[in-house]
């Protein structure tokens, strides 16, 4: 998603809210006007304070049926496609409402506010999505906010995108480089330097034939560095999980979002983690405390650690823990590496680690070591629910697709702990990953989160 699309997606929720309001009351008073009142007289008059709370209470109502109908989703938004989605939306607010009054056998006010207020909100809606789209086009074509392109293909295929994107720039795209296929591209130290520093949106390949390892190696190159993926598709080539579906220059073209965590989903997720590790650290303070305590009089060293681990696009940031090994224990791991039983991938597992305390074996078979973490969710650096963060050493090992575990941020828990903790291999663990990553609902976070406590105390060695 481009940035100006996210901004719009996350402005246009309070705006819905107030404008949901304001239709109900020009309903209101458009009602009670002596004009209306002349010709159809007033029978019972809500008063207006009540008729407000009431007001209130849909339009908080009316966001949450939006949202669930996909009014914020916004890739590639068209006035054409948002008018029935608004008549659909606004039409099932009504008729909640509508049974509502009747299911409560209350007297409302008057059955033309509701006819007028049902109106009101479409006509409003869409007239802020008109002027919403105006005024991000008018900032596109300053040249503000485009996502930067490169693409690939032959120069004949590359010439009508390229005139397009410049004839259009309220499509949201500006093309920087042009290059004939992968390799040429990596060849420029130059873009591969803005690659590397995320200067780079979207790669485009512009070619509708294109040899499938070649194909497969743009799409690797992609998910590394967690760039999006745009297509021009062949007629077998048009797939219906986490794309895109649009047209350029009269090309088909398929867009591979990754994840469908984006955009309000990845907002509600975020607020979700806050939510939580906020209540959890302060119901477990005391435990906190007591674990404080124990660490310290057992070993020598701090209660805390912080570990650097690999986070969402590569960023490094330091994991906190509870220290479950000897002092400077990491400095030690080049002097066992070759005990490492681990041979199935980045990682290094040792069952009987000679640094682990007393207290450390206890600490890591509940993984209570790990509730720190919470901090780092609080922070932002981490969710709840996510791929296992790996180090940067093992990182550097990864294998050729497992980057795409660095598309969002890393968790404190995910599909891998629930689903056999340590005795997977790392391959498995990578595809359990890999497959929340492509498959991501609020839904899923929930029953891992709920498995959680089960696979912290069963038994397992985290």
């Amino acid at each position: 998603m481009k940035k100006p699309d996210f901004i719009t997606n996350i402005a246009l929720v309070p705006i819905d809210f107030v404008l949901i309001v304001a239709a109900a009351l020009s309903a209101y008073y458009l009602r009670f006007s002596q004009a209306i009142s002349e010709v159809r007289p007033v029978f019972y008059e809500m008063p207006l304070s009540s008729y407000f709370e009431l007001v209130l209470k849909v339009a908080l109502f009316a966001v949450v049926i939006f949202a669930l109908s996909g009014f914020y989703t916004m890739h590639n938004k068209k006035l054409a496609r948002e008018l029935p989605k608004i008549i659909t939306g606004v039409s099932t607010v009504v008729i909640f409402l509508v049974l509502s009054i009747f299911w409560q056998r209350e007297l409302f006010s008057s059955r033309f506010i509701i006819i007028i207020s049902w109106a009101a909100a479409i006509v409003y809606l869409f007239l802020a999505r008109v002027i919403i789209i105006l005024i991000r086009n008018y900032f596109f074509k300053k040249g503000r906010g485009l996502a930067n392109v490169i693409l690939l293909g032959k120069e004949e295929s590359r010439k009508a995108v390229v005139q397009t994107y410049s004839q259009k720039p309220e499509l949201g795209y500006k093309v920087i480089a042009e290059f004939d296929n992968l390799e040429s591209l990596m060849s420029s130290q130059e873009f591969v330097r803005d690659i590397k520093k995320k200067n780079i949106d979207t790669i485009f390949q512009t070619d509708t034939n294109v040899a499938k390892e070649l194909a497969l190696d743009t799409l690797t190159f992609c998910q590394e560095n967690q760039i999006t993926l745009r297509y021009a598709a062949n007629l077998f080539q048009a797939q219906n999980i986490n794309v895109d579906l649009n047209s350029v220059a009269g090309m088909p073209i398929v867009e591979i979002q990754g994840t469908p965590l984006d955009g309000w989903r990845r907002v509600a997720k975020r607020f979700f983690d806050l939510l939580l590790s906020t209540l959890l650290i302060i119901v477990l303070s005391p435990l906190f405390i007591i674990l404080t305590i124990i660490i310290k009089s057992t070993s020598s060293g701090p209660a805390f650690v912080r570990l650097k681990r690999v986070g969402k696009k590569g960023n490094t940031f330091s994991m906190y823990k509870f220290r479950s090994m000897v002092k400077d224990a990491h400095k030690m791991k080049s002097e066992i590496m070759d005990l490492n039983e681990r041979d199935d991938g980045p990682l290094f597992k040792i069952k009987d680690d000679p640094r682990i305390t007393k207290i450390g074996k206890w600490l890591r078979k509940t993984s209570l070591d790990e509730l720190p973490q919470l901090f780092n969710v609080f922070k932002g650096q981490m969710s709840l629910v996510g791929p296992r963060p790996h180090e940067p050493e093992e990182v550097s090992r990864y294998q050729k697709g497992y980057k795409k575990l660095l598309t969002i941020k890393p968790g404190m828990t995910g599909m891998a702990q629930v689903s056999g903790r340590s005795n997977l291999l790392f391959t498995e663990e990578a595809k359990l990953d890999i497959f929340y990553i492509e498959n991501w609902s609020m839904l899923l976070d929930l029953i891992i989160l709920v498995k959680t406590p089960k696979a912290m105390f069963k038994g397992d060695q985290a």
